[in-house]
């Protein structure tokens, strides 16, 4: 999905959903890394985490792009756009937006595994296996893939 897709998209849903037009810019943002979307006070424009369409479903995305539109036109209605508002609450559960973006999938994890009883360690960063040794059996630790 391009960024004008999504600019359509976002602009779609604001019409039937919230019955107002989304006049500002919507985008895709690679930075964002562990949220799904951004709304900026101050230009009023939309940016989404484009991992939420690829890792995770479409249905995701437009939940996170209804997310945003509950600070967009709050905001722009003179409320606050607050998560803990009781009107951010209600427009939410109104329209079906997602309350949290689903985590990022890690795809860089490095698996270990122990030789005597099989528990499955997974880790960001590399372990040093001489050092460090199964916490349940103490058996040495394997690097696996």
């Amino acid at each position: 999905m391009t960024d004008k897709e999504l600019q359509l998209l976002v602009e779609k849903i604001s019409l039937s959903y919230f019955a107002k037009k989304f006049n500002h810019k919507a985008y895709f943002n690679n930075r964002l890394k562990t949220t799904g979307g951004r709304y900026h006070i101050q230009s009023h424009n939309i940016d989404i985490n484009p991992k939420m369409l690829e890792e995770h479903s479409y249905q995701t995305l437009v939940g996170v792009v209804k997310h945003e539109l509950c600070h967009y036109h709050l905001h722009l209605a003179g409320y606050s756009g607050k998560h803990n508002t009781v009107a951010f609450k209600q427009m939410l559960n109104a329209v079906g937006g997602s309350r949290y973006a689903p985590a990022p999938k890690n795809k860089n994890l490095l698996k270990y595994v122990c030789s005597n009883c099989g528990q499955i360690y997974l880790r960001k960063r590399r372990i040093n296996t001489n050092r460090y040794v199964c916490s349940k059996c103490h058996g040495k630790l394997i690097k696996r893939g």
